[in-house]
């Protein structure tokens, strides 16, 4: 089977640049000092007096994106300056270019100074908002137990780090256990959800059982909260992993949620196993006994988890994007980046994804394994 193109690396579009808050870049603060420069060579530089004094307004306007009051105010000094010195001849046709400018100048001041104080209170509540979001979803260890761990969180919604997908990995009396799991919605409306979640299964991890239990516990949290907003109707979807002490079998439990890929001496292939119901249907009790099913790992082997932004996401002609063909030569690199390079050419073949993107990729590395 022929290897699928390299994909073509595009700008993620919720990357914040620099109109959505990000620092301007260096030619935008440049921009009016080159105005500046440009201006005075080319009225010295010319035979004729030239009527182009009116480019001068414009700097102290292009300072306000990128400086503060006090060098929008310097700026504005130069430009007024420059208006008043006889050599350059720039104040024609008379005082009322001065005084326009003058009066832009001082505009500029205050505009600047407003636009600084703002600043200065967004980036407050963008800090603020960023720790309370990585205290309900807090970053990936590298490794937990015998296992190494590369989580990816891409939310749908601009100017968020987490929405209606979740993951983490966690170490408890019966070995290390994962969970990556899509709630309804997305976005920050699904934000409670996701942490009741979460805290539930940080909960079940240190005394549940088995992976039945765990479901359990995450079912009836989703149940006991839809009772107590009326219709709220709150379900998610889930993969829960539990890994033996040695890293050398896994035992999968899935709760309507795709299925986790493994990846073995070049080949990706679904891990087969029963279905269960989606969590928060109120269906605990009825689950199947049996506790998943147990995987035996081999070192070298690499557990892909996704959500459904990444299965579900589809190119313009509506074709879905094709994981299981894409991971072979995508698996070839660290797993560690694995996820990154997934996501970029996710959006190489889709354009845009609409939906949470989420990816957990685990390897376990067996005692004496490097």
């Amino acid at each position: 089977m022929p290897k699928p193109p390299a994909p073509v690396p595009r700008r993620d579009p919720h990357r914040r640049g620099w109109l959505r808050g990000a620092p301007p870049p260096g030619w935008v603060r440049a921009l009016p000092v080159v105005l500046v420069v440009v201006v005075c060579l080319t009225t010295l530089l010319s035979p004729n007096p030239l009527e182009i004094g009116f480019l001068l307004g414009a700097i102290p306007p292009l300072a306000v994106l990128s400086y503060g009051p006090v060098a929008t105010a310097l700026l504005g000094c130069v430009v007024v300056v420059l208006l008043s010195v006889p050599a350059f001849q720039l104040d024609r046709p008379g005082n009322t270019d001065l005084e326009t400018v003058t009066f832009v100048a001082v505009l500029s001041v205050f505009l600047s100074y407003v636009r600084s104080r703002r600043d200065a209170q967004l980036d407050l509540e963008r800090t603020v908002a960023e720790a309370a979001q990585r205290a309900v979803v807090p970053p990936l260890p590298e490794q937990v137990g015998p296992v190494r761990c590369a989580g990816l969180y891409r939310a749908a919604q601009r100017g968020t780090l987490i929405g209606g997908d979740f993951f983490d990995v966690r170490r408890g009396p019966q070995g290390v256990r994962a969970v990556i799991g899509d709630v309804q919605g997305h976005g920050l409306a699904a934000v409670s959800t996701v942490a009741a979640l979460l805290g539930s299964f940080r909960e079940a991890v240190l005394d549940r059982p088995d992976l039945t239990a765990v479901a359990a516990a995450l079912d009836r949290r989703l149940v006991v909260d839809s009772e107590e907003v009326r219709h709220a109707e709150l379900f998610a979807t889930a993969v829960l992993l539990e890994f033996s002490g040695d890293g050398r079998s896994v035992r999968v439990a899935t709760c309507g949620h795709p299925p986790p890929v493994l990846l073995r001496d070049g080949k990706a292939e679904e891990v087969e196993v029963a279905p269960w119901t989606p969590l928060g249907l109120g269906l605990s009790d009825g689950v199947p006994r049996q506790n998943g099913r147990t995987v035996p790992l081999r070192p070298g082997d690499v557990l892909f988890l996704a959500s459904d932004g990444v299965t579900e996401a589809r190119d313009s002609h509506g074709a879905f994007y094709p994981l299981l063909d894409r991971l072979p030569r995508l698996a070839d690199l660290d797993p560690a980046v694995l996820a990154d390079h997934v996501l970029t050419d996710l959006l190489a073949y889709c354009g845009t994804v609409g939906d949470d993107v989420t990816m957990l990729v685990l390897t376990p590395r067996p005692p004496g394994v490097r």
